[in-house]
This record gives structure tokens, sequence and C-alpha cells, in this order.
């Protein structure tokens, strides 16, 4: 799969719209991963016509601010700005904003969009993903909002000052960025989880009830184990969050945040394996010809998840994964190997998380939790595999390359405080 060039002949388009462009790589999502293949394409001296093809009409921007600094009004959006405008100009990245592509066609080398058809060399897929939309009635009614993007965040600002109370659906970090935003707004705020605890796919329990205390004592009123079965409403607004037990939960805002389901349909269409994302190897080529996927749509086999196959939604993977699927395409040796992390703020807290807890067998907790700076560190079998670090930023960095080194450390003088992680190294 090298970065060559196919020229696809009309008579295979068969009755399809004209070809109306070619590029020689063509990137599907104008998001992190997308844009960060784009810029690398170009700082490896990739001297060939790139397309960058997102649905929004906005350039390349910044997603985890969506739901923190943009939302409380901190951060304007040309802030956000992944780069310039006029860098992609400078840079003859072609951007086609507005686009949504309909189908593939790896034979031809083809992307279907309503406007037409257009031809790629290699294609990069960094489609990303959409909110996992709340299966029940009411799910459609005005006041029901997801945070995906910029429109859908504008649109929650608009509606907020009329909004009294506000009921959060889903317990994961985008649920309890966007109830510590509001809560600071001054609006009431319900949070409701399905599960036992929030946080509860991502992080040990420790950290989860950590972050339900904090909550809780701003004056969110947290709900775990509460299943909603309807959102109702009058006149085709939203009033209320009905639940399993039958109780009404009022609110004219309804913000849900329960995941997300990798745009990947087009490329599953054309025979790319997969099912939740796309299947890629560890050089990010999907199993059609010239074809990548990277960042929150791309299914692969991780070394620090125990080499299952997972998406990670996170800024740190669509970077890494962009950068390998670009070398690889130029022909020069790589392989995505990249320890995953992540970070969160809510309040006053920033957490720092490095590797991936899933399957730890014993947690050490450094530091007092009452003090609100401390790290939980997650072993499996012995080996130090992730570490959750709270205002608590010397740990993290030390704590990361402990585990990309291979996780060995003195578990007893781990525990410690007061003995810095790189000093607790096993040789």
């Amino acid at each position: 799969m090298g970065g060559h060039v196919h020229h696809p002949r009309a008579h295979r388009l068969g009755g399809r719209r004209p070809m109306t462009d070619h590029f020689d790589v063509a990137i599907v999502g104008a998001g992190h991963a997308g844009a960060q293949a784009a810029i690398l394409l170009r700082q490896s001296g990739f001297a060939g016509s790139v397309a960058l093809i997102g649905d929004e009409a906005e350039p390349p921007y910044e997603r985890p601010p969506l739901s923190k600094e943009y939302l409380a009004g901190e951060k304007p959006f040309e802030r956000l700005l992944i780069r310039p405008v006029k860098f992609w100009e400078e840079r003859a990245v072609t951007l086609r904003g507005g686009a949504r592509v309909e189908a593939v066609e790896p034979e031809a080398h083809s992307l279907s969009l309503a406007t037409g058809t257009l031809g790629y060399g290699t294609l990069i897929w960094a489609a990303g993903g959409r909110p996992r939309p709340l299966p029940c009635p009411g799910a459609d009614l005005a006041g029901v909002h997801y945070v995906r993007s910029r429109a859908d965040v504008d649109r929650m600002m608009l509606e907020l000052p009329a909004a009294r109370r506000v009921v959060i659906v889903g317990g994961g970090y985008i649920g309890l960025e966007a109830a510590a935003v509001l809560t600071k707004l001054g609006k009431p705020v319900t949070l409701i989880e399905a599960l036992d605890r929030v946080l509860a796919r991502v992080a040990g329990a420790e950290l989860s009830r950590f972050f339900e205390a904090e909550h809780r004592a701003r004056g969110v009123d947290v709900r775990l184990e509460t299943k909603v079965v309807a959102i109702e409403g009058e006149a085709g607004r939203a009033t209320g969050v009905r639940l399993a037990d039958g109780t009404l939960v009022p609110g004219e805002m309804v913000v849900v945040g329960i995941g997300i389901l990798p745009n990947v349909e087009p490329l599953i269409s054309a025979g790319a394996a997969g099912g939740d994302g796309v299947m890629v190897d560890s050089q990010c080529r999907t199993n059609l010809p010239d074809v990548f996927a990277i960042g929150d749509c791309a299914r692969h086999a991780n070394r620090f998840a125990g080499g299952a196959e997972i998406r990670l939604e996170s800024v740190q993977n669509a970077n890494d994964q962009a950068a390998v699927a670009v070398k690889t395409l130029l022909g020069q040796p790589a392989a995505y190997d990249a320890l995953p992390w992540f970070w969160s703020n809510q309040y006053d807290l920033r957490l720092q998380t490095a590797g991936l807890c899933a399957g730890h067998d014993a947690t050490i907790l450094r530091g007092d939790p009452a003090d609100r700076a401390f790290s939980l560190v997650y072993c499996r079998e012995g080996r130090v595999i992730a570490i959750d670090a709270v205002n608590v930023t010397r740990d993290y960095v030390q704590g990361r390359k402990l585990i990309g080194d291979g996780g060995r450390a003195d578990l007893t003088r781990l525990a410690d405080p007061a003995i810095a992680i790189k000093d607790c190294v096993l040789a």
C-alpha cells in the first residue's frame, strides 16, 4: 500500500455521476485524526494533491474543549481551530466542508458524495463517530442535546438561559464535564447513570466514588443504577425525563452522553472488515486496497489492552494513528504501539490518565482523596498497567513512563506518596 496514484477509468463507474475531482490522498473526516494526517503529509514533504473532507462547514477544530471551555464561554471558537484557515490554503490542502461520503468504491478508487464522485489514489478514513442516540420515546424533542460538534454546543448555549433545570443522561466523561460546567453556570443538574457508578467503563471504583462525591458536594443530584424510559414534553419541547420507577425528573434541557457509534458504514458496505469500528492492522491499513482508517472509528489490537481489539476515543490515539498511516503511505516503516493517555477537567480537578485499567487485579492509592490530589495505580500480575492522577501531574508523567517501559515497580514503595514513582522502578 504505497503512495502510488490510481487513475480510475471512467467505464468502471458505469452510470454514476461524473468524476468531479481526483486527489492523490483523500482524507474523510476533518477532526483531530484527519487534520493531523493532512498536516503530517505536508510536513513529510508529500507533494501530491490532498483533500480533507468533513461533514461540518467549519475548518478542523478541537473537540475536547466543547464540553469544557467552549460550553463555559471561556474559549472562543477561533481558539479551537487546529490550524488557522490560511494554513490549509498555504499548504494546498483542499478543505471540503459540509460534505458527507455516501459510498466507497474500492475497485474504482472513488467516493460518492451528494455533489458527485471523487477519485483517490489513497484513502485515509478518519470519520470518527456520531453520538449514540437515546433509545426511548421523546428523544427527538427540542431541548434534547448531544455534545459532539460546535453546532451541538451552540444550540445548547442558545437554549440555556430559558432552561431552569438540566438533566444529563450518562455518567461518562462528557456527562461529568457538562455537569461541572452547567453547575458553574448556576443551573440545577440531575445526572442519571444506568450502571452502579460513573466512569464505570474507563476507571476503577475508587475514582468513580471520588468524582461522584465531588459532584454531589457541588449540588449535582447523581442517580446511579437508574434507567430512562422516556423524555416527556409539551408542544414539542422536553419538560422532563421519565425513569423506570415512574419518577419524573423535571428539566427543560436534556444532555445525552452515552457513547458514540463509529462512522464506518460506507467502508463496511464496501467490504471492509469490522463492526463496531473498522479493523486495521498495525500500520492502520484496512483490508481494502489503499484504504487506511485512523482515530475513533479504527478498531485495532492493542498491546496495552492485553492484545484485545479495541477502539480508542482520544486525541492521543487520533494523532498517533495519523502518524503511522502517513509514514506507511510514504513507504517508511511504522507500527502503531502507542501508550494510551487521556485527560478530563471538572471544576478545579485535572484528571490525567495513562494506560488502560481494564483487567487490573490490584489498585494502589497514592495520597489522600480528601486532599483532592492523589493517584490510583492499577496493576495486573504485579505489573503497573495504568494510572489515574488527580491534580498530581508529577505522578502522571512518571507513571506514564513506567507503564511505557514495562511497568515493573516495587509496589510497597509505590504506595508511599512521599516516594517519587521514578524511585520505585525495578531494573
